[in-house]
Parts: C-alpha cells; sequence; structure tokens
C-alpha cells in the first residue's frame, strides 16, 4: 500500500515537472483555448441580437460583419490550438524519454533487475508518449471547463429562470464525470500493463530466435507472445465499454435538459418576458453548459497521461548510482571486498563474503553455477552495490570515487558483449574516451580479432549489423574493446567461455602482457582459466571456501567437481583438449 502510495506521488510530481517543462507553450494553448471557448460563448449573444434586430427590421449589418468575423476567428484560433498541441506533445514527450532514458542508464543493472527489458522498453516509447500529452491535456481541459461555465452564466445572464431548469439537472452531469474518471482510470492501467507484458515476451523471443528456430516452437512461442493479448482487448473494450456508457447516458440527460431550458424559455417568450433572439440564445448557451462530450474526452486524455506516469514511475522508484568525489591515489589496484552480502528476494547470494586480491595480481573466481559468482563480478566493479559491505580500490571505497574516475580506473569484458559502436572499429573503441586507431588494432591484435576482421567486407569500418558473427567472434571484440581501455582493475565476467583453446591460451598470455590492466579478476568456468590465475578463489553458496593456487585446490575432490560438468578434459595442470567457439543468442 505504501509503495503504491509513493508510486503515485512520484507519478503526480513527474507530471507536475512536465507541466514546468512546457509551461510557456502550456500557457499559449491555455490562452488559445480560452480565447477560443469566449468566442464560442460570445456567439449566441451576437446571433440572438442579429436576429432580433432583423425581425424588428431595424440595419444588422454590423452585427452580421461581426458575426461572421468571430466565425473566422473561431475558425483561426482552433487551427492555432491544434498546431500548438501538436508540437508541445512533442517536446513533452521527448522530454520524458530523454530523462527516464538517462535514469535507467543511471541505474544500471537495478533497472533490469526489477523490470523486463521489453517492458522498459515499452515504457520509454508508448507510456512517455502518453505522458508527455499532458501539458496540453490539462491546458485544454481547463479551458474546456470555461464553456460550460460560461455557457451557464451567459444562461444565467440570459434569462434566471432558465438557468434554475439547467441547474436542475447539473448534478447528474457531474456523477458521470465522476464515474467515467474512476472507471476509464483502471482500466488505462491495466492495459497499459498488458502492453508492457506483450513487449517484455517479444525481446525476449527475439533475443533466443536462434534457440526458437533449432527447437521448432514458433507457433508455441508465438502463443505465448500474445497470450496477454486477450486481457489487452478485454481492457480495451472495458476502455470503450466506460466511455460508450457515459456518451450515452450523456445522451440521454443532455437533451433533457436543453428540452427543460427551451420549455422555460419558450414559457416566457409566451409571457413576453423573452424576445426570440433571447430564446434563440438560451438555446444556445444550454448546449454549451451541456458540453459534457469535450470534457469527456479531455478527461481521458488526462487519465492517460496520468496512467502513463505512473507506470513511469516504477522506473523512477529505481534509484540511481550515486558517486562521490574522493581522489583515487596513485596504486597498484589492489581490491579489497570486506563483509559483502547481497540479496536477491528472499534468497542471500553472497553472505557477508571477505577477499583480498593485491594489485598485479590475477585471481580466478570459480565456483557452481549459482554460486554467486557473477553477482560478485558486478558488485567488485560497482556495476551494482551490495546490500552491505565495502569494496575498496587502492584503499578508496569504490562509492566515494566520482564516476569517470570509477570508469577509467575499472573495466569489464562480459560473456555476450554488446556490440555497440557503430561499426566493429567503434565497438572496440567504445569507452569513456575512444582511443585512437592504431591502439584499436593493437588491442584487437591482443584480443586475436585483428585477422576476421580485416576479413570483413570494410575492415574496421563494417558496420555491426552487416558483420554476422560466432560467439567466440563477438567474445573477441569484447575482449579487444577491454584491451584498448587500459585500467588498474579489469574484471571478465566468463568472456572466455565461447573461445577454443588455443585462442584462450594466446588470450591468456595476452592478459598479462598487452592488456595493460595490472589487477585481473577472472570468472572461470574452465580448470584451464583458473589455472593460467595466479590464485584461485574457491565460491561456495555466497562464501569463499577456499583461496590459493590451482594447483594445491586441485589436490581436493570438491574442488575437481566443481569442474567436472564443465566441456574441459582436466588434468592437474589445467592443460585442456576442448572446444569452443560455442554460439549463444546474445
Amino acid at each position: 500500500m505504501d509503495e503504491g502510495r509513493d508510486q503515485r506521488r512520484l507519478a503526480d510530481r513527474l507530471l507536475r515537472d512536465s507541466l514546468r517543462h512546457s509551461a510557456l507553450p502550456g500557457t499559449a494553448i491555455l490562452v488559445l483555448s480560452t480565447a477560443g471557448a469566449a468566442a464560442g460563448l460570445a456567439l449566441p449573444a451576437l446571433l440572438g441580437h442579429t436576429l432580433d434586430l432583423l425581425l424588428s427590421g431595424r440595419p444588422a449589418t454590423a452585427w452580421l460583419t461581426a458575426c461572421a468575423a468571430l466565425t473566422c476567428l473561431l475558425v483561426i484560433l482552433d487551427a492555432l490550438d491544434g498546431l500548438l498541441t501538436g508540437t508541445t506533445n512533442a517536446r513533452s514527450t521527448a522530454w520524458f524519454r530523454r530523462r527516464l532514458l538517462g535514469h535507467v542508464l543511471a541505474a544500471g543493472p537495478r533497472c533490469t533487475d526489477r523490470v523486463p527489458p521489453g517492458d522498459i522498453v515499452a515504457r520509454l516509447v508508448g507510456n512517455a508518449a502518453h505522458a508527455g500529452g499532458a501539458p496540453a491535456a490539462l491546458a485544454g481541459t481547463v479551458a474546456a471547463v470555461v464553456t460550460p461555465v460560461g455557457g451557464l452564466i451567459a444562461l444565467a445572464i440570459v434569462d434566471l429562470w432558465t438557468a434554475g431548469a439547467f441547474l436542475v439537472g447539473m448534478p447528474l452531469l457531474f456523477l458521470l464525470l465522476k464515474a467515467f474518471v474512476r472507471e476509464s482510470g483502471d482500466s488505462v492501467a491495466r492495459y497499459q500493463e498488458s502492453q508492457g507484458e506483450i513487449a517484455t515476451r517479444l525481446v525476449e523471443a527475439v533475443g533466443g530466435a536462434r534457440t526458437i528456430a533449432a527447437a521448432g516452437t514458433a507457433r508455441r512461442e508465438q502463443a505465448r507472445i500474445l497470450e496477454p493479448l486477450a486481457g489487452l482487448s478485454a481492457q480495451g473494450y472495458r476502455m470503450w465499454r466506460v466511455q460508450g456508457r457515459s456518451t450515452a447516458q450523456a445522451a440521454v440527460v443532455v437533451p433533457l435538459l436543453q428540452i427543460a431550458v427551451l420549455a422555460v424559455a419558450g414559457t416566457r417568450l409566451a409571457a413576453g418576458e423573452l424576445s426570440v433572439g433571447g430564446l434563440l440564445a438560451a438555446a444556445r448557451y444550454a448546449a454549451l453548459a451541456t458540453g459534457i462530450g469535450m470534457l469527456v474526452g479531455r478527461l481521458n486524455g488526462l487519465v492517460r497521461s496520468r496512467g502513463a506516469a505512473r507506470r513511469l514511475a516504477g522506473l523512477f522508484a529505481v534509484p540511481a548510482t550515486a558517486y562521490g568525489r574522493a581522489h583515487l591515489p596513485p596504486g597498484d589496484g589492489t581490491l579489497e571486498l570486506r563483509g559483502i552480502t547481497v540479496a536477491r528476494g528472499d534468497r542471500t547470494v553472497l553472505d557477508g563474503l571477505d577477499l583480498t586480491l593485491p594489485g598485479g595480481t590475477s585471481l580466478a573466481l570459480v565456483g557452481r553455477s549459482g554460486s554467486g559468482k557473477s553477482t560478485l563480478a558486478t558488485v567488485a566493479g560497482r556495476l551494482a552495490d551490495p546490500d552491505a559491505g565495502t569494496v575498496t580500490l587502492d584503499g578508496v571505497p569504490l562509492s566515494e570515487l566520482p564516476h569517470d574516475v570509477l570508469r577509467r580506473a575499472v573495466g569489464y569484458a562480459f560473456e555476450r558483449p554488446a556490440l555497440l559502436g557503430g561499426t566493429i572499429g567503434g565497438t572496440i573503441a567504445f569507452g569513456g574516451y575512444e582511443p585512437d586507431a592504431p591502439a584499436v588494432r593493437k588491442a584487437a591484435s591482443a584480443a586475436c580479432a585483428d585477422t576476421f576482421v580485416r576479413r570483413l567486407p570494410h575492415g574496421y569500418d563494417t558496420p555491426c549489423a552487416q558483420a554476422p558473427l560466432s560467439g567466440g567472434e563477438a567474445q573477441r571484440l569484447g575482449l579487444a574493446r577491454a584491451f584498448a581501455h587500459p585500467v588498474r582493475l579489469l574484471i571478465l565476467d566468463d568472456a572466455t567461455s565461447s573461445l577454443d583453446t588455443v585462442t584462450e591460451l594466446r588470450i591468456g598470455e595476452a592478459l598479462t602482457r598487452d592488456a595493460g590492466a595490472g589487477t585481473r579478476l577472472l570468472i572461470a568456468h574452465r580448470a584451464s582459466t583458473a589455472a593460467r590465475a595466479d590464485q584461485v578463489a574457491w565460491l561456495h553458496e555466497g562464501r569463499i571456501r577456499a583461496v590459493g593456487p590451482h594447483a594445491r585446490l586441485w589436490q581436493l575432490d570438491d574442488y575437481r567437481a566443481v569442474f567436472a560438468d564443465g566441456i574441459d578434459g582436466i588434468d592437474g595442470t589445467g592443460e585442456t583438449g576442448g572446444t569452443g567457439g560455442a554460439n549463444n543468442d546474445g
């Protein structure tokens, strides 16, 4: 309950911020809409007065000209309002998307831990567009209220008795509006949730397209992706039913009110208390005062905007990573983890873990699947913060370092690297700074990638989309990117898993000779990888079970069992005969 209330408050604060961002165009829309409403309110009085003049035989040319001019003004104001509304919606949507994307990137892996990537995309695209319509919708709604309120006031000025007849039915109109806002708000929220669920499943399927094709499960996967479509359709029909019911109810109430006003106005005309022009004006003002259809449309826009803002608030509720201003002194890259605890839901992944990695050395982190290796790698370079404990680099807590200092001091290579940068060369150069072309080629050579890159149609200038790569080739580009940006601490999260043994051996040598990283933390699944490290940390159920050279730990049966299910043929020295180059969908 508290979380839902906090999210609603955050959503309302987002909408207020968007109103401030679009204050000038929003005010202009309000002025144009209000001017249009005022002109629309003035027109019935002018028409009524002109009709009285014509019926009495007096000159009415000037009044007829005024009516025509006012009608033209209404058309111009409506056109300007439409143009400004469209541009304001576009600017506000762009503002939401920039702010949301910046926050998602600042929060890092925390966002994708809580919200699936497909749902994040749905919120960035669809929900941001709906939320972006809030400033214009609010300005239009305020102006839309002017018409019925002004119509009622004008009706009272024309004749108090007709206004009294109208006021009798006003409570019904207010009840209709209240019910519409309540029911449509719930259906819009459920509709947007279903959209996010479909987007999540679609992104998953696109990422695993080869697996789906190999398994022959395309039809089953299609059914799984579209499963939430039934709920989406139900909520869509529900929104139409709510709007249709409100419109139908208004179609009954509004004519009755207008008939009541006309009946009273006709009686007043027969008694000589109202002119024919007054009767015309009263009829028009009664129609304007019952303009619930326009209000329903405006309120529907506001309801959609608020519902979308709540979806966006769910992402903003994930805190962005905060950075400090501490100075990182010269050092050899000594990494220390003290009392590190990380929980994921009800499960404790790392439990009070202590580990020291001396500067200038390499340490292989091994353990069974689920032991917490990747979580430790994420925490060690501060892609995420632990729930408890401290990580320091050369004596300085990572949480106290500025963003740019931290990212220049700690580098990563992943099992499934993202090929960002546009081209192959841009992918290797991608980072906080871009190394020059010779440095890019040197890094590619160290990662055993230069040979296959030169065979591509345009070499290093080949667009990534036009370069079909195996899993091993993609990993070599990821390693080259890490090598191209020298750091104090280099963390390899299973970054050689798709390489053949010979290539892995060459890259292992490059890590100590050419990588430019004094300290290396390697997540290892192969005994050969662990054997080449200076030390091995054996992780078991979230804690360090033992630390030592691979050859010494190899004497333990339980340690050897960690690698028993691997792809290597293993002996005590870690020399292996195996295969690599396995492709993956990432």
